[in-house]
């Protein structure tokens, strides 16, 4: 939502393609659209990117000539009780919109990886330059997956490609099953909040402007080899096909701790803590090296969790009138 507004308030026809599902709150989801049907140059397709025919017949009826993909499943735990939802949207829905992307001569296609590839990794910050073989949950699997298959394309029909790693990214209008959305429901309802692993953990929080901001400049700058045909790889995220992968996160990595006192000091309360240990699929920490982004598209995330989280809340506080 946030990423189609500032596309069209710089006055492009955005097309906006969701099956509104009910992984959570449907209503949040038609509040956003809602927002972007304020503009006459948004279209809305209520379709499922995992089936294929829907999916063609928007393509050969709008003829987008740039692709940004954000329409997988998302959830580190949700992937673990519901694996099969995530290999039917994020790779039979991601295969999907590359034929249609190959079919239709779309120019450039961005598209949404996670920070969650780097599973098992223990090297920080991490870099793209680092191999992503370990994924901890099924999730982390399909958007490597993801990674994997855009390259394939890029390298056998000359698409360019653009994979953006998201670092946590948190703000208005976003998840409710993310922790500041259920932190700050619970605090608001004077119930106590859980804290996994004790509260030891460290997150690169990123704030969605930032994000929105990086996304945009990078659809403007299409995807190039990095590399000579004749030339090995010396790193994972370098090819001779038009395949770029970035990092895309705040680069200041902050204790989970200091961000619930982030939304403590926002909404003036004091939170109950319900201390809980680690979950299957969750890292102890994520720290992004944005450098990579920062030289392609001279910008980095600079947002800090104080004034991140106080927008969250202020949102939050407006849109349910608490």
């Amino acid at each position: 939502m946030h990423t189609a507004l500032k596309l069209l308030k710089r006055g492009e026809v955005v097309v906006g393609i969701d099956n509104m599902n009910d992984y959570y709150d449907v209503s949040l989801k038609q509040a956003r659209v809602e927002q972007l049907k304020n503009f006459p140059r948004f279209y809305f397709h209520h379709v499922d990117i995992a089936e294929r025919t829907a999916l063609d017949s928007v393509f050969s009826c709008e003829r987008p000539s740039h692709v940004i993909h954000f329409a997988a499943q998302a959830g580190v735990r949700y992937s673990i009780t519901h694996p099969h939802v995530y290999i039917n949207s994020n790779i039979q829905g991601f295969l999907h919109i590359l034929e249609c992307c190959r079919h239709f001569d779309v120019q450039h296609l961005v598209y949404a990886s996670s920070s969650s590839v780097y599973g098992g990794n223990k090297q920080l910050p991490f870099s793209e330059t680092q191999p992503v073989d370990h994924p901890i949950s099924l999730y982390a699997a399909t958007k490597k997956s993801n990674e994997l298959m855009a390259h394939t394309y890029s390298h056998l029909y000359n698409i360019p490609t653009t994979g953006l790693r998201f670092f946590t990214v948190y703000g208005p209008w976003g998840r409710p099953d993310m922790a500041l959305f259920l932190f700050t429901q619970a605090m608001l309802a004077n119930k106590p909040i859980d804290i996994f692993n004790h509260g030891k953990m460290i997150r690169d929080f990123t704030y969605i402007d930032d994000i929105v901001e990086g996304v945009v400049r990078c659809v403007d700058k299409s995807a190039i080899p990095s590399v000579e045909a004749d030339l090995d790889y010396k790193d994972p995220s370098e090819s001779d096909a038009p395949y770029l992968v970035f990092n895309i996160g705040n680069s200041h990595p902050t204790p989970l701790m200091d961000y619930i006192h982030a939304l403590e000091e926002a909404l003036d309360i004091k939170a109950q803590k319900n201390y809980l240990p680690m979950q299957a699929g969750d890292v102890l920490t994520t720290s992004a090296d944005v450098s990579k982004l920062a030289s392609w598209i001279d910008f980095k995330p600079n947002t800090s969790v104080k004034v991140g989280v106080k927008k969250f809340a202020d949102w939050y506080r407006d849109f349910y009138g608490v």
